[in-house]
């Protein structure tokens, strides 16, 4: 009968690495970089919402004054609240695509992430959009009187 030393034990199992010690690595990095890369996509949503809603506003901004004073209804002038949207989207350097209708604006705007870990596994941005709407208002409708600013 053959004695088992330690030193053959170890020699035995040494340079091996089991299967299911490679897949949990693996794992632990896949599930990092999801967690990483979405929190940054997230994040980019966000940002690509809030662009849309300030580039949507300050197309709003543009009124035709002309128009607005010969006919008493209030529309864009389109040329600027264009210029004006894509001007606050550039900032940015995301993408818009920039809707302008008589007296509204749609805004879409693109944000490109570029991923941090999911680079490693093929994965190199994300893509997320976000859209905003917002339309001409017009202040009040009564003249302003010393007596509204008055309590009781």
């Amino acid at each position: 009968m053959r004695r088992t030393s330690r030193r053959d034990m170890l020699r035995d199992d040494s340079g091996q690495v089991t299967a299911i010690v490679v897949v949990s690595v693996a794992g632990l990095f896949l599930f990092a970089g999801l967690v990483i890369d979405g929190g940054l996509a997230l994040a980019g949503k966000m940002r690509a919402a809030d662009t849309a809603q300030e580039a949507a506003r300050a197309a709003c901004q543009q009124v035709d004054l002309a128009y607005l004073r010969t006919t008493h209804h209030m529309r864009l002038d389109t040329a600027a609240a264009d210029a004006a949207a894509h001007a606050r989207v550039a900032v940015t350097g995301d993408q818009a695509r920039i809707e302008i209708h008589d007296d509204q604006t749609h805004v879409t705007v693109t944000h490109i992430q570029h991923t941090q870990v999911l680079s490693l596994v093929g994965l190199s941005t994300l893509t997320t959009t976000a859209s905003a709407t917002a339309h001409i208002e017009r202040g009040t409708t009564t003249p302003w009187s010393a007596d509204e600013t008055s309590g009781p």
